[in-house]
């Protein structure tokens, strides 16, 4: 799964709502990071729009987004990506820290 942590960028009151008005339909708050969340379990017109509203914040706003593979937690219930075996396999990999990328498991 594609986990993204946004942090808001500093702007003036107008600007500073309307992003968070966008940041809000597609991800949660943290308060305790001061930071957005969301996942992303698969390719699908879904995500690509969660994506494509992340990258319009970043550009208009500044908003920082970080993109990285993580583990699937325990309660979630929504999608992942195991329809294509080599995309689950590179996440799988890259959620590994211990070993380099490249160094895929062997099935």
């Amino acid at each position: 799964m594609l986990e993204a942590n946004i942090q808001t960028a500093s702007a003036a009151d107008p600007q500073w709502h309307e992003q968070l008005d966008k940041l809000r339909v597609i991800a949660t708050y943290a308060p305790e990071t001061r930071t957005w969340h969301a996942r992303i379990g698969t390719l699908d017109l879904a995500s690509v729009h969660l994506l494509q509203t992340l990258f319009d914040a970043a550009r208009v706003y500044g908003t920082e987004v970080h993109l990285a593979a993580g583990a699937v937690p325990a309660y979630w219930n929504g999608p992942v990506f195991t329809r294509s075996p080599d995309v689950a396999a590179l996440l799988e990999a890259q959620t590994d820290r211990g070993r380099p990328l490249g160094q895929l498991p062997l099935a």
